[in-house]
């Protein structure tokens, strides 16, 4: 846990020397289609229902 934005600065960087030490590059685990259906189901969670049928005020 970082107890200052100092700290996590610190860590981030650390991080990031690690990594370009020794890169990896980026693999894709799913297929486009598969990332989208993901998220079209995740917004079909978070969305409120359509207010089609309200008056705008």
């Amino acid at each position: 846990m970082h107890t200052s934005v100092k700290a996590l600065e610190q860590d981030i960087r650390a991080w990031i020397d690690g990594w370009n030490e020794n890169p990896k590059p980026f693999t894709w685990t799913k297929t486009a289609d598969e990332i989208v259906n993901s998220l079209a189901d995740y917004l079909t969670k978070v969305t409120p229902p359509s207010t089609e049928n309200q008056e705008q005020t």
